[in-house]
C-alpha cells in the first residue's frame, strides 16, 4: 500500500527544490508528481508559480527524513504524518471566489423573474442564504446600488437545465401554467442550434468556393503570363 501524498503536492515540491538537496526523483515521489514536474519547478519552467509549502512545519516530514534522503539518493522518504482529509461538509452550494460576487445579481434575477420559486429553492440553486435573499427582496442589502439582475445561467452560477428544473417544479406547486411547454421548448432550442449549424456550413463552403475560383483563377492568369513571356522569347 503506497503512502498518502502531502496535502499541497506541488507547493510541498517545491519548497524541497528550493531548501534542500534531495533528488527529483525522491521529491517527485514522495509528492506522488511526475519526475518531469518537478524537473520544471526546478528550472522555472512550469506553467503555475507555486508558493512553497514546509512540509516539515506541516508535520509530514521530519529534518532527520530530509537527511537521511540527502545522504541516500536511493532512500524513499517516508511520511511522517499524514495530512487530514478535507472534506466538504453538508451546506449551500459551493460556488468559486471568483463568481460569489455574481450571486446577488442571479439572486435578483430570479426574484424578478420567477417570484413563484421558492427562498430555499433559490439557496439551494445559487448556495446562498434565506438571510441574503430576504435582504435582495427588500432591498436592504448593503450593495443593493450595484446589483443588477442577470441570468445566473449566463454568470455560470447554475445550468440551464438545474434552473428550469426548479421553476418547473414551483409553477406546478403554485398551478401555474407554462405557456410554452418544456419539450416544446427544446425542440425550438435545437431547432435554432441546428439552423444556426446550417448557415455557418453554408457560409464556409461559400467561402471556400469563392476561395477555390479566385485560386484557379490566379493559377490561369500566371500561367497565360508564362506563356506570353515564352513567346515573346522565341521558345
Amino acid at each position: 500500500m503506497s503512502q498518502p501524498t502531502p496535502l499541497m503536492p506541488h507547493a510541498t515540491a517545491s519548497w524541497l527544490v528550493d531548501n534542500t538537496a534531495l533528488s527529483f526523483e525522491q521529491i517527485a515521489e514522495f509528492c506522488g508528481l511526475h519526475l518531469l514536474e518537478v524537473q520544471a519547478m526546478a528550472d522555472d519552467l512550469a506553467s503555475s508559480k507555486y508558493t512553497g509549502r514546509d512540509p516539515v512545519r506541516a508535520g509530514e516530514l521530519t529534518m532527520e527524513e530530509i537527511e537521511k534522503g540527502q545522504s541516500d539518493p536511493d532512500y524513499k522518504l517516508k511520511m511522517h504524518k499524514a495530512p487530514v482529509t478535507v472534506s466538504r461538509t453538508k451546506g449551500p452550494r459551493y460556488t468559486p471566489v471568483s463568481k460569489r460576487q455574481d450571486k446577488p445579481d442571479g439572486i435578483a434575477w430570479i426574484l424578478r423573474n420567477h417570484p413563484e420559486v421558492s427562498d430555499a429553492q433559490i439557496g439551494k440553486l445559487i448556495g446562498t442564504t434565506r438571510n441574503t435573499i430576504g435582504a435582495i427582496r427588500d432591498r436592504s442589502h448593503w450593495n443593493i446600488a450595484n446589483i443588477t439582475p442577470k441570468d445566473p445561467v449566463t454568470l455560470g452560477l447554475c445550468s440551464q437545465r438545474e434552473l428550469d428544473a426548479i421553476v418547473a417544479k414551483a409553477a406546478k406547486k403554485a398551478g401555474i401554467e407554462d405557456d410554452l411547454p418544456g419539450d416544446e421548448r427544446l425542440v425550438d432550442d435545437k431547432q435554432a442550434l441546428i439552423d444556426e449549424l446550417r448557415a455557418e456550413r453554408e457560409a464556409a463552403a461559400k467561402a471556400a468556393n469563392e476561395a477555390a475560383q479566385e485560386a484557379e483563377a490566379a493559377a490561369w492568369l500566371e500561367a497565360k503570363r508564362a506563356a506570353e513571356a515564352a513567346e515573346e522569347r522565341g521558345e
